[in-house]
């Protein structure tokens, strides 16, 4: 009889999978993998950092929010946290969960996640009442996952792995749900979302999703940078999160090269089919640190209020391990400064950052009130999925 696939080795195969795509889609992700493995190399780096990725996925709407956290839960991948971006410095109209394991040994078996947001049509600041209503009506319309698909991630859940040939054939069908598709767009109508936001237009001016980057982690991110731009490719302006220090590293920090003109085909109103191009997905990479407790993200949250955060962040931070722990500010593995909790989650201001970063336009908001109840509790209730808290789950591997 066949080894079973358990569920680790579905979400390995999976981000591989995910992986050897997207480098066929973005070519210029695969020099991203290799300056960060030879980084990491360089640094000593564990197969774990190096296997290491996230992605980004957006969605619509709650209905298609919910197939995807069935999908993920056949790779033991659960919503941990709640972010909001529609509030940071560059604003986005998006609501968002991770999904990923939320167990020690899960992540250190493979440690994928996938940063997946919800467009947030209920803001009147971005979405007037008639645009509001033809964006939910088209999304209503479109059907991103196959039902079947949907219904077999559920028996592969339950079942907790499936055989080689139903896991290969199971594995193959998700990510070809991620594809980037090739059917014309509607120019006059992904134009009318581009000016309320490219993020807009991304999820609701075509009929289908795709991956929008997939993030390798790195140890030295600054040293990436500079390999990066010496071969030419074009970065972002900044790495986005915490600054660079002598003291030990916290939460995540991140940068990406320039979205790149990716060819797509256009349909005017009269019906003609053109060539064209989209700036849309760009290549992430990450670097993660020691995760904080709600007293260092407190700290964290005033060093980065303030106008240059390299400049105070020795007020907010002590410089070792020991003393982080001592004061209370971040999570160790049975208290041992020697052991840090990696950071598994994400900066809401960050990808914000990043996303804006990549973009050729800024959201437009008006200013009406925010009626929109969006929150951690609202999404959970709607997707059908308990979202788990952060600080819940360092606090449980801390102390093990």
């Amino acid at each position: 009889m066949s080894r079973r696939i358990e569920t680790w080795e579905l979400r390995a195969k999976f981000a591989a999978a995910l992986s050897r795509m997207y480098a066929a889609e973005v070519p210029a992700y695969t020099t991203l993998v290799e300056v960060s493995a030879g980084v990491n190399r360089e640094l000593g780096g564990s197969r774990r950092v190096t296997a290491e990725r996230h992605g980004a996925i957006r969605v619509g709407s709650v209905r298609e929010l919910a197939d995807l956290a069935d999908l993920f839960t056949a790779f033991g991948m659960y919503p941990v946290g709640f972010y909001d971006l529609r509030d940071a410095a560059s604003p986005v109209p998006v609501v968002s969960t991770a999904f990923r394991p939320i167990d020690t040994e899960q992540l250190d078996r493979n440690p994928f996640r996938v940063f997946t947001s919800m467009l947030a049509t209920a803001d009147a600041r971005f979405f007037p009442v008639d645009l509001r209503s033809r964006v939910e009506r088209f999304v209503a319309a479109r059907q991103l996952f196959d039902p079947a698909l949907i219904a077999e991630a559920r028996r592969i859940a339950a079942d907790g792995g499936a055989e080689p040939a139903r896991a290969n054939r199971f594995v193959g069908e998700a990510v070809a749900a991620f594809a980037l598709s090739r059917e014309p767009i509607d120019r006059g109508w992904h134009d009318e979302l581009t000016k309320v936001s490219a993020v807009a237009a991304d999820i609701a001016g075509v009929r289908t999703t795709h991956i929008n980057h997939l993030t390798p982690r790195v140890l030295d991110i600054d040293e990436l940078y500079r390999r990066m731009a010496a071969r030419g490719i074009t970065m972002i302006d900044a790495i986005q999160g915490p600054p660079a220090w002598h003291g030990p590293d916290v939460l995540l920090r991140q940068t990406s090269f320039r979205a790149l003109a990716e060819p797509r085909r256009f349909r005017d109103a009269d019906g003609t089919v053109s060539d064209g191009t989209l700036r849309v997905r760009f290549g992430e990479v990450e670097s993660r640190g020691v995760a904080l407790t709600p007293l260092g993200r407190q700290r964290y949250d005033a060093a980065m209020a303030a106008p240059d955060p390299s400049a105070v962040w020795a007020d907010h931070f002590p410089v070792t391990d020991q003393d982080m722990a001592a004061n209370g500010l971040a999570y160790y593995h049975g208290g041992d400064p020697s052991k840090p909790v990696v950071y598994e989650d994400f900066l809401p201001t960050s990808a914000a950052g990043i996303f804006r970063s990549n973009l050729d336009t800024d959201t437009q908001a008006v200013a009406e009130a925010d009626n929109a109840e969006y929150s951690l509790d609202w999404m959970a209730s709607q997707i059908g999925h308990h979202i788990h808290d952060p600080y819940e789950l360092y606090e449980k591997v801390a102390s093990s």
